[in-house]
């Protein structure tokens, strides 16, 4: 699994809507935390792909 640089989710916001994004370690996802967007970003090699056309729908839209 990735692991984030430090600090990192201070300055990433989502590209689809500017929300605040959190950490699915899990998943290796970051993931918006506006209830109305809930796309996640996959994380690669520590790289969060922040490009919409990349994310994924967290619940039914």
């Amino acid at each position: 699994m990735s692991d984030l640089i430090p600090g990192i989710l201070d300055l990433l916001v989502c590209p689809n809507c500017h929300g605040q994004l959190a950490w699915d370690y899990e998943a290796s996802e970051l993931v918006c935390t506006n209830t109305d967007c809930a796309l996640a970003y996959p994380v690669r090699g520590g790289i969060p792909i922040l490009v919409i056309d990349e994310a994924r729908p967290t619940q039914d839209q």
